[in-house]
Parts: C-alpha cells; sequence; structure tokens
C-alpha cells in the first residue's frame, strides 16, 4: 500500500492562486452595474411655430423614439410612394406625440408647418434616433474649444 503518498501534503505552489484565476470570481461577486433609464421622449421648440387654422401659434412639443414599425408603415403610404419625399412628413406625423394645444397630432400637421420648421424637426429626428440624446459636439469659433450643447428643450439662442 502507498500510505505514504496519499498522507503527504500538496506543495505550497499548487494552493497558490494567480491574479487572473481569481479574476472570474471576483467579477461574479461584484454588484451587477446600474441600470440606466432609457430616454424615450424629447422636448423641443419650433423655430417659427405652427400655425393652426384659428391663427394659434403652437412651438412646444415632444417626439418619442422612433420604432421599426414607424419607419416601415409609412412605406406602404401611397403618397410617399409617389413622392419619397413625402417619407419625413408621414414620419414625423407618427412621432410627434405633442405640439402645443393641437388635439390630435398626424401628418396633416406637420404638412402644413413652415419649411424651416420640418428642416428643423427632421434633423431633430435624426439626432434622437441616431444618437439616443439632443446633444451636439460643436466648436467655439473663437477660441477652437470644444462643447457640446443640448438640442432638444432649450430656448432657441440659449445653447
Amino acid at each position: 500500500m502507498r500510505r505514504g503518498v496519499a498522507a503527504q501534503p500538496a506543495p505550497a505552489a499548487a494552493a497558490t492562486v494567480t491574479p487572473e484565476a481569481a479574476a472570474p470570481v471576483a467579477a461574479a461577486v461584484e454588484p451587477p452595474p446600474a441600470r440606466r433609464e432609457l430616454r424615450t421622449e424629447f422636448a423641443f421648440e419650433l423655430p417659427r411655430g405652427y400655425v393652426d387654422e384659428a391663427g394659434n401659434v403652437h412651438r412646444e412639443g415632444v417626439m418619442r423614439l422612433a420604432t421599426a414599425r414607424d419607419e416601415l408603415i409609412p412605406l406602404r403610404d401611397i403618397r410617399v410612394q409617389e413622392n419619397p419625399a413625402y417619407l419625413s412628413v408621414v414620419l414625423l406625423g407618427r412621432v410627434i406625440t405633442r405640439l402645443g394645444s393641437v388635439a390630435h397630432m398626424h401628418d396633416g400637421v406637420v404638412e402644413n408647418m413652415f419649411a424651416s420648421d420640418l428642416a428643423f424637426l427632421q434633423d431633430f429626428y435624426r439626432q434622437v434616433n441616431a444618437e439616443g440624446h439632443t446633444r451636439a459636439g460643436v466648436t467655439c469659433p473663437h477660441c477652437e474649444q470644444p462643447f457640446e450643447v443640448e438640442l432638444g428643450g432649450s430656448r432657441l439662442g440659449e445653447s
């Protein structure tokens, strides 16, 4: 029998744990990172404003993040099929959830906006849906230092 072999203690080097081997254990014990809330709605203010049938001007609104459905459904619209430039009008009519006190937001409202407001909303849509925020990086024309400005929810001229 080999009693002597079984009774021998293991060498000290075999009990040493390398930092690489300990890393997975430490990672499993650490709490998960804090969850960030997903922002899905973004406030905006139109440069000119939508003028309704009664002559009221509506400037402040809210746009939500677009879904795949929002981008696919307008492609079936006959107006978009006949004129692809109409896509942005239909799409914005779906994702703008509020505009001043307009009772029902739809593409007909967007259709009657001033061109400068439509251009603003198209840029705002791209910023929100491509980046997930409304901050834009800019460079100071005087000192050439980079900084960020908030495009959504700020008053014009305050950036």
